[in-house]
């Protein structure tokens, strides 16, 4: 049984339309620091995360990476239809991914109006989070955004509770440059506004990427607007 099956593409496919995928897909084990996509080159997979996390980057005209989002599990990786892949998308975290041939994956979706469907809403879906990302960049201050960020990858990641409703401690998966990149700020303002929680004792910074939440419900009030 797939651990994502249900929040994934084919939690909405009937056992006929899972026969279907499971018989063009395999599965694979990608290493810490793998890409699995380059930007430019052919399009030839699609698949689905069943555990870790990705990165979408790009190269800037003056060959820095850009890291544009972030990928977890239940999400879809690739795009029918197009020849060519956007971005470079590269683990985070060691991960497991379904990987499906864009041929096949094609001809299944236009034989299964419900996965068809279902990959229509889910690419609207993107779409409008991907608009509001821009809007909260755009009106968020630095210390909301760190402050989003760090809820979100706590939920994300899975953070541990050594009591119910204690402190939360997790890994970063990102750098501090790359959390700059994705939040639309410099590293300056990351550790800036990362040693101003420190401070306040609303987070600790265990070492190396850890950041334990110690007070959840004032980093929450935090993101209000």
């Amino acid at each position: 049984m797939c651990a994502v099956q249900e929040e994934a593409l084919c939690g909405s496919l009937e056992r006929r339309g899972l026969s279907d995928l499971n018989r063009i897909g395999r599965l694979r084990r990608v290493e810490r620091g793998e890409t699995i996509a380059w930007a430019g080159e052919e399009s030839r997979n699609c698949a689905n995360i069943l555990s870790g996390l990705f990165k979408l980057s790009a190269s800037t005209a003056d060959g820095r990476e850009q890291t544009v989002g972030l990928l977890y599990p239940a999400d879809f990786v690739g795009r029918p239809y197009a020849p060519r892949t956007d971005y470079n998308v590269t683990a985070l975290s060691e991960a497991e991914i379904c990987v499906f041939p864009r041929p096949a994956f094609e001809e299944t979706l236009e034989s299964d109006s419900a996965l068809e469907r279902e990959f229509l809403r889910r690419t609207l879906t993107a779409l409008d989070e991907a608009r509001s990302r821009q809007l909260m960049l755009a009106r968020q201050t630095a210390e909301q955004r760190i402050a989003r960020f760090l809820l979100d990858m706590a939920k994300k990641m899975g953070g541990a509770r050594p009591t119910p409703g204690g402190p939360r401690t997790f890994d970063l998966p990102l750098s501090r440059g790359a959390i700059a990149d994705v939040l639309g700020l410099t590293i300056e303002t990351v550790s800036r506004q990362m040693t101003k929680l420190k401070a306040a004792r609303i987070i600790a910074l265990p070492g190396g990427r850890a950041v334990t939440i110690i007070r959840e419900a004032e980093l929450r009030g935090l993101t209000a607007e």
